[in-house]
């Protein structure tokens, strides 16, 4: 299989340079860890949001932005400190031909580091912001954290290019708009892979690349052309596992288009299209049973515990000594 397209000149870290920002803290260093404490320097992104505003509306292939040290650094640090490990318990599963990785969507689980920065980024004051840079207005948190919550994945661990579900599978007038997605990596480095690729809207190229370095997030345009994700398995070491909090916006209309995740493939993936494009179907009629039958991420992934820990068991018999794909392991705190 040949490498996908992508820019020239694009590295892991600067192909978005011209719409990424640092984002200062605006408090003292050495504040003491309390729920009181500044997480978000509004000040700041409310002085900015103009300059902001431009430099998402043009970039390319489709509008977005990262915002680097989004929270302030102790801030940060304490969510990265108590992310938590994988549980099978607490852990939904996603693991079939078109993505390998897990995902939390109950806060409850979380420490409250974790719950304040939630709260922070659902807040009306982080929601305002966002309209202003997307100039999308009304847009509507969703409390459920349908598809987001915390993420995780682990060495082996991708996500194929695709374009996200459009409309919400519990309020079926709520179109989705804004994506936001919060790194909560430690010492992240470019060896690892992992890193986030936007593709043009006719899938012919990479346009931009963003690594996923701790407190970094990247806020983007959610349409059904949207193409992004990080296809290439990932390298990290035993313990390392790429994190990050992951959040959707939606406004609410009278009749938005339904459309499941459509993943696509990329020039040169050859005969594994037609794996994504089958196992993209699949997911399609899994998408209709969640909107009619009111099924959950949650209940399926109870469902398929026993059958994944079987498949492993299986895996580890046939090829012992090596690591399976689908491996779960503890990456502690991603240190």
């Amino acid at each position: 299989m040949t490498a996908p397209n992508r820019p020239p000149d694009a590295g892991p870290e600067d192909s978005t340079l011209d719409a990424g920002v640092g984002i200062e803290p605006g408090i003292e260093s050495g504040r003491p860890p309390d729920t009181k404490a500044v997480l978000v320097d509004f000040g700041r992104l409310e002085d900015e949001v103009e300059q902001l505003r431009e430099r998402y509306a043009s970039a390319k292939p489709f509008p977005h932005i990262f915002l680097d040290d989004l929270l302030a650094p102790d801030a940060a640090q304490r969510a990265i400190g108590e992310f938590p490990p994988l549980d099978p318990a607490k852990w939904n599963r996603y693991l079939h031909a078109n993505e390998r990785k897990f995902s939390n969507t109950d806060p409850e689980t979380w420490k409250p580091p974790l719950r304040s920065v939630l709260d922070e980024l659902q807040s009306p004051k982080f929601v305002t912001f966002l309209s202003r840079l997307t100039g999308i207005e009304h847009l509507l948190i969703d409390e459920s954290l349908e598809g987001g919550g915390l993420h995780q994945s682990v060495a082996g661990g991708f996500l194929n290019i695709h374009a996200d579900f459009t409309v919400h599978p519990r309020h079926r007038n709520w179109r989705r708009r804004v994506n936001l997605l919060l790194y909560l990596n430690e010492g992240w480095h470019p060896e690892y892979g992992g890193d986030l690729e936007l593709w043009s809207t006719d899938m012919a190229r990479c346009e931009a690349v963003v690594s996923p370095i701790g407190n970094r997030a990247v806020i983007f345009t959610t349409d059904a052309d949207s193409f992004h994700g990080h296809p290439e398995p990932m390298h990290c070491p035993p313990g390392v596992a790429r994190q990050s909090l992951a959040l959707y916006y939606f406004t609410a209309e009278e009749h938005p288009v339904v459309r499941s995740t459509n993943y696509r493939a990329r020039p040169g993936d050859g005969a594994h299209s037609l794996v994504i494009f089958a196992d993209k179907h699949v997911l399609r009629a899994y998408d209709w049973a969640k909107r009619h039958l009111g099924l959950s991420d949650r209940s399926v992934s109870r469902f398929m515990g026993p059958f994944d820990r079987l498949r492993l068991r299986r895996h580890n018999d046939g090829h012992p000594g090596t690591p399976s794909p689908d491996r779960a392991e503890d990456p502690g705190n991603g240190s």
